[in-house]
């Protein structure tokens, strides 16, 4: 009997599901018959370039990129790699790398790639396109604004200051989308809504990118990326990769937010709340919504492409677990002028631990730091101060419920009832380690709140493809 358990354990499949973010890479092994993780490993991707302060341009190195990929792929077990059945991709959305079709990596070097005639990544977070150069761009035929860091913008903005750039390459795709083409050794991008959704000028009510508005403003077309649905198949392994067969079926590459949310909403009654570095709260639309083909910048809800045509209503905030922070940094700074070192880390333990002993306060903090994407100039402010409110338990026990109570603002909990949610999933590194945050979720919402379901894109991906695939 033990030896019959022990070949079925080494002959089940195993999707391999890999997340591409902004600081590192993640790669889990998603067992498909028992719908657990058999093996993950996370390394950093110490990717980002020195930025150009005048041109506030964020980049980050493509071979460090590919090279924490490889390695943290090698980091799971050889044993299970040879038993991987199907990979998905997801990653960080908006961002555009530029490659050579045919070109764009080597594969001489054992069984993995490495990046060749490509460009750097200009992330997400690239702020290069002022407000000036976005309001000079043509309007688009979709429901979600232009902003910088976009893929369509960035590409604009090559056109208008540096032409050149553009004709050393041939093909363009997020930094997922690229790692899909490189596997696979496809010609051109494949890419799904979900992130063609993300780089601008993009109807995801037909699927199609807004040509006719692109080419009259000589866009350069050729680089658009073919759309393919969300949950299908981009194509097969060209080689054998890290000890995972050639032929292996990938799967088009997907948004990390996407998959994040595929991660733990496991009703259409669920509303995801996630407190990171940001804040997002969403919960999915009828599966007849449809959003209005034209931008509303001032609306702070947004609607993001999911799967089988639906939609994710999202607000998605700036300001989160980045501002408690700021808080403990600028303590911090402060206690080492007045010859005081204490780590952050345990700065923040102790802050917690003021505010659980201070279970209310009238102290009335706005946190948005960063503004917000429908309100840039929506500054922080602190307000109804006395002396008796002034204690490190009142300000923190502020701070966290103001952070609450913008993005209830956002998307108030009455939203959330209409649409039918009965139940919030609490997830992300800021909510699981800070108990006053907890408590005052509960307090900000008139519903359910569960922990432990924690949002994770690489194992979202992989369910994707274990439901879909």
């Amino acid at each position: 009997m033990q030896r019959l358990t022990v070949s079925a354990a080494v002959m089940s499949n195993f999707i391999l599901g890999i997340d591409v973010g902004t600081t590192s890479v993640k790669t889990v092994l998603f067992a498909s018959d028992s719908r657990t993780v058999a093996a993950s490993h996370t390394l950093p991707t110490a990717a980002d370039r020195s930025d150009d302060g005048r041109l506030k341009a964020k980049e980050q190195d493509t071979g460090r990129i590919i090279d924490a990929l490889n390695r943290c792929v090698l980091q799971l077990p050889a044993d299970k790699l040879q038993h991987v059945s199907r990979i998905g991709l997801s990653g960080q959305m908006h961002g555009v790398i530029f490659w050579k079709a045919g070109s764009g990596c080597d594969w001489s070097s054992r069984d993995f790639f490495t990046p060749r005639d490509t460009s750097q990544l200009i992330t997400w977070q690239d702020g290069r396109c002022s407000s000036d150069f976005l309001s000079s761009l043509p309007k688009p035929e979709s429901h979600l604004s232009v902003a910088t860091g976009f893929g369509c913008a960035t590409i604009f903005w090559y056109m208008k200051h540096r032409p050149e750039f553009l004709d050393d390459f041939t093909v363009a795709g997020t930094i997922q989308d690229y790692v899909v083409s490189m596997l696979c050794g496809l010609d051109r991008c494949v890419m799904t809504p979900q992130n063609a959704a993300s780089w601008g000028f993009f109807n995801t009510s037909t699927s199609h990118w807004n040509e006719n508005i692109l080419k009259a403003a000589s866009f350069p077309l050729h680089l658009l990326p073919q759309c393919v649905p969300s949950g299908g198949l981009a194509g097969k392994t060209r080689s054998a990769w890290h000890g995972i067969p050639a032929g292996t079926p990938v799967g088009a590459a997907l948004g990390d937010f996407q998959c994040s949310v595929y991660s733990c909403m496991s009703a259409p009654t669920d509303a995801v709340l996630n407190i990171s570095t940001s804040a997002q709260l969403t919960f999915a639309m009828p599966a007849d919504f449809r959003p209005q083909d034209f931008p509303q910048p001032d609306s702070p809800i947004s609607y993001f492409p999911y799967f089988d045509s639906s939609y994710l209503a999202v607000a998605a905030s700036l300001n989160g677990g980045n501002i408690l922070a700021t808080f403990v940094d600028m303590l911090t700074a402060w206690m080492r002028e007045l010859g005081v070192e204490l780590s952050n880390s345990g700065l923040y333990e102790k802050l917690i631990h003021c505010a659980l002993n201070q279970e209310t306060s009238d102290l009335m903090v706005s946190p948005t730091l960063l503004g917000e994407r429908h309100s840039p100039l929506c500054l922080g402010q602190v307000t109804n101060i006395s002396t008796s409110n002034l204690s490190l338990g009142h300000v923190i026990r502020g701070l966290c419920r103001g952070v609450l109570t913008n993005i209830t603002s956002m998307m108030p909990a009455e939203t959330l009832q209409q649409a039918g949610v009965r139940r919030i999933v609490g997830s992300g590194s800021a909510l699981n380690r800070n108990e006053v945050l907890k408590q005052e979720v509960e307090k900000a919402f008139p519903l359910q709140v569960v922990y432990g379901q924690n949002a994770d894109s690489a194992v979202g991906v992989a369910m994707v493809l274990c439901d879909r695939l």
